[in-house]
């Protein structure tokens, strides 16, 4: 009797321990939620900035009072997580902070400022194919800090989103060879950016997976990288322009302001769903989403502005979008042969196919998003 007693409770806590830790329905729909965020942000952010340079033509001097504001929005966060938890938040010594976060927020501050510099040039469209070349660049700094591994699958993908991005921009009407290059620097830094990020997020003794943490230590970075661009190659404009400082009324300056801090806002709230997507799913999911994030853009574009796209350029967007979906098919399949051992591939496939469920459903939301876009970069400006 006691041993069939002993025998029923070492089951009952073996069960115990080779359950989720939380339900599948529930990991579904709080994801599904992140990703919502996430493409909210990502998109709305696209297309006020995209305004934005039409009042206010000075894209670094802009990108630094976004960063400016996300710093003190962090601090402020941090100081109230401490006073509401009564524990110190993590504060990074210099040669850690140096080490480990320098390379985020210069690469950062580039990645945002050249991306918002591109846009007094270039079309929407164009840019958002331009940069989604960014998963090249990320792919081969992972190789460099060998996060991945070298394969022929991933000069495969290379070579996909390559030919893809050439098609797309062959014989573009509004094709800018300036604006070009800046948005393509913009994705190589962007490969640095999230690579040395997800090496700082991953080491439990720098205490920065908490996404406020993240913000707060590299903004400052962030400010020191682009606030000399921002003197050299505005600094005497934005000092003279009637839409800063020589603001012809209070409703001027007034108006100005409403509009940086509105970007400012969006763009915290963008850095901040990135990291916490990335810290409660993977990159995989990050992927996918951002597929179907790069198509509802692109659609709103020629809705929105009526950015014009020839049967090549659509040629070379769906050439892209394969190589990057052949990247998550391949990350998925190198995740579920580990977990085939685990007995763990069934729950997997099962969320993946519900996160795909969840974005076809975000797909469909594009025409409802072009309204909300509108009306937001309306009620701003």
């Amino acid at each position: 009797m006691l041993r069939s007693i002993r025998l029923l409770h070492r089951g009952s806590s073996m069960e115990a321990t080779s359950s989720p830790p939380r339900p599948l329905l529930t990991s579904m729909v709080k994801n599904g939620i992140l990703i919502l965020v996430f493409y909210g942000f990502s998109i709305t952010l696209t297309f006020c900035n995209k305004k934005y340079i039409t009042m206010y033509p000075y894209p670094l001097s802009m990108t630094i009072c976004h960063l400016l504001v996300k710093f003190c929005l962090a601090w402020l966060l941090r100081s109230l997580l401490q006073w509401w938890r009564q524990t110190p938040r993590p504060e990074l010594p210099w040669r850690p902070y140096i080490k480990r976060v320098a390379l985020t927020g210069v690469a950062g501050s580039l990645d945002i400022g050249l991306s918002n510099w591109s846009f007094e040039f270039i079309s929407i469209s164009l840019y958002t194919m331009t940069k989604s070349s960014a998963v090249v660049f990320i792919l081969l700094f992972a190789i460099v800090f060998r996060i991945e591994e070298r394969r022929w699958s991933l000069i495969a993908v290379v070579l996909l989103i390559s030919t893809g991005l050439l098609l797309f921009t062959y014989k573009s009407t509004q094709f800018h060879t300036g604006g070009f290059l800046l948005v393509l620097l913009a994705s190589f830094v962007s490969g640095a950016r999230w690579t040395a990020a997800q090496v700082a997020t991953q080491r439990a003794e720098l205490g920065l997976a908490n996404p406020v943490d993240m913000i707060y230590h590299v903004q400052p970075w962030m400010i020191l990288a682009l606030l000399p661009l921002a003197v050299v190659f505005e600094g005497v404009e934005v000092g003279t322009t009637a839409n800063a400082f020589r603001a012809d009324s209070a409703e001027a300056a007034l108006r100005t302001l409403g509009a940086l801090t509105g970007g400012a806002l969006l763009a915290f709230g963008l850095e901040f769903s990135e990291y916490l997507l990335i810290h409660h799913t993977s990159s995989l999911t990050l992927s996918v989403s951002g597929i179907f994030k790069e198509i509802c853009t692109i659609y709103l574009a020629s809705q929105i502005h009526s950015d014009p796209i020839t049967v090549v350029n659509w040629i070379g967007m769906f050439t892209c979008l394969s190589g990057i979906g052949l990247h998550c098919v391949l990350k998925f399949g190198r995740q579920a042969r580990l977990e085939i051992r685990s007995a763990r591939t069934i729950t997997s496939l099962a969320k993946v196919v519900g996160y795909l469920a969840i974005l076809l459903i975000i797909a469909n939301l594009a025409t409802w998003h072009h309204l909300v876009v509108r009306t937001i970069c309306d009620y701003i400006i």
